[in-house]
């Protein structure tokens, strides 16, 4: 049978292929902004038919109907990283977290640890030679792919055609529902434009050699440092994400790729998040290579990039550096993402430079202000980054480096980037743990 056969042949709609879906089976929801919208749908309709599904997925872009209270029993998510619009399921357990590195997300599925039923991915139309790309969300997603028993899949006009390992062949493909309708929009954090987040990827900057090769995970601040990194030569860029402002540096020759050692010339990353102008740009762009996380964000693939830069968030840090980003005290907040594969790789590279960055100061819904470099991590929080991993850690008020520091010389460094409103109280309790 020919290829347009296949394809033919594998044509139903949303509803009729959520039918496939059996009670008690585990299904692999692709995700970011790259979540099928016609299928999503169409199961949390059928839901009631079914009892015990277990959708797996990591990071996902809209509205959240298949975890809502009226979906168990039926529907249950099981995330590796909690988005915002899951993040209530989870915290009251109607929803639950599986941590794991972003490195190893696609493992799961591939060694057989969640044997998976079936895939729902959502692609571009069909090449010549009946390929299909994986378009805006690669990373997570081709292995999981594979490792299914059943792919059903969205075939969408508009969907990006990237280029790389990127790609699936229709034959691959167990049902198709073609869709024509725009991939979601996600522009980063508006934060990015307060002068405390300027001053933040301002200094992390600094940091920044010629010749760089660099990740910059999701949020606010690592966008913004892109806008400062215009006077750089031959940036490259090697990361989980990316986002619009790429697009800039390589118009102004900034961000030329030339100097990396691994993949030179190339973009190479797991998945996009951006607007329509940053679709429209990674479209059959040779520039652009697209590969699973498992390759990604492997600590010993990164660290073949000399001048590796790795540039993370976190949610507080103690004085001894170690790092929290997944939660907020004992509350499930988000999950490791993508940081320690990069922090790790980062240290390993030949001039590497590792970076924690993020604001001093928390704000309450109420007005209080608490500083986010404390003494001692909340009871319960989830230690992302170690004290053993950390190097440099980035507030608005400058530059702790920590590599090779003592306990004392890190308090020191830390209270010294924390805000000044906290520096006296921060050093009376480093004293207290005998820290000073």
């Amino acid at each position: 049978m020919t290829t347009a056969g296949i394809y033919q042949s594998r044509v139903t709609t949303a509803q009729e292929a959520v039918k496939t879906i059996k009670s008690g089976n585990r299904v692999f929801l692709t995700g970011n902004v790259s979540v099928p919208q016609k299928i999503l749908a169409a199961l949390v309709e059928y839901a009631p038919n079914l009892t015990d599904v277990e959708i797996c997925q990591a990071l996902t872009v809209g509205s959240a109907d298949y975890v809502g209270p009226e979906m168990e029993g039926h529907l249950r998510v099981n995330s590796m990283f909690i988005s915002a619009n899951i993040r209530k399921a989870v915290q009251e357990g109607r929803a639950d977290f599986t941590p794991v590195l972003l490195s190893e997300f696609p493992l799961l599925f591939k060694r057989g640890v969640l044997p998976l039923d079936v895939a729902v991915i959502h692609v571009s139309t069909p090449d010549e030679h009946g390929f299909c790309s994986l378009g805006v969300e690669v990373g997570l997603t081709k292995s999981a792919a594979e490792s299914a028993k059943i792919i059903i899949a969205e075939v969408n006009e508009q969907m990006p055609r990237t280029l790389g390992d990127a790609f699936i062949h229709v034959s691959r493909l167990t049902h198709i529902v073609p869709v024509n309708y725009p991939i979601p929009e996600h522009k980063m954090a508006s934060e990015g434009d307060s002068e405390v987040v300027k001053q933040i990827a301002g200094h992390v900057a600094s940091l920044i050699p010629d010749g760089a090769t660099m990740q910059l995970g999701i949020g606010s601040i690592p966008d913004a440092v892109l806008k400062f990194l215009f006077d750089k030569k031959d940036l490259g860029i090697h990361t989980e994400l990316f986002s619009d402002g790429v697009i800039d540096l390589v118009n102004a020759g900034v961000l030329t790729n030339a100097r990396k050692s691994l993949h030179p010339g190339k973009v190479v990353a797991g998945f996009i998040l951006g607007t329509k102008r940053l679709y429209e740009w990674v479209n059959d762009n040779p520039m652009v290579e697209m590969h699973p996380t498992e390759y990604v964000n492997d600590p010993f693939i990164i660290a073949q990039n000399d001048r590796m830069v790795a540039v993370n968030s976190a949610i507080e840090v103690d004085l001894t550096g170690q790092i929290c980003a997944d939660s907020i005290g004992p509350k499930l907040y988000s999950g490791v993402g993508g940081q320690l594969d990069f922090v790790y790789g980062a240290s390993r590279s030949k001039g590497g430079v590792p970076i924690i960055a993020l604001p001093s100061v928390a704000s309450l819904r109420d007005g209080t202000k608490l500083s986010k470099i404390t003494s001692m991590l909340k009871q319960g929080a989830g230690v992302v980054t170690s004290r053993n991993h950390v190097r440099f850690v980035v507030t608005e008020h400058g530059i702790a480096d920590l590599y090779g520091k003592t306990i004392r010389q890190r308090a020191q460094a830390l209270i010294n980037v924390a805000d000044p409103q906290f520096r006296e109280d921060l050093a009376k309790q480093a004293k207290e743990l005998h820290y000073l």
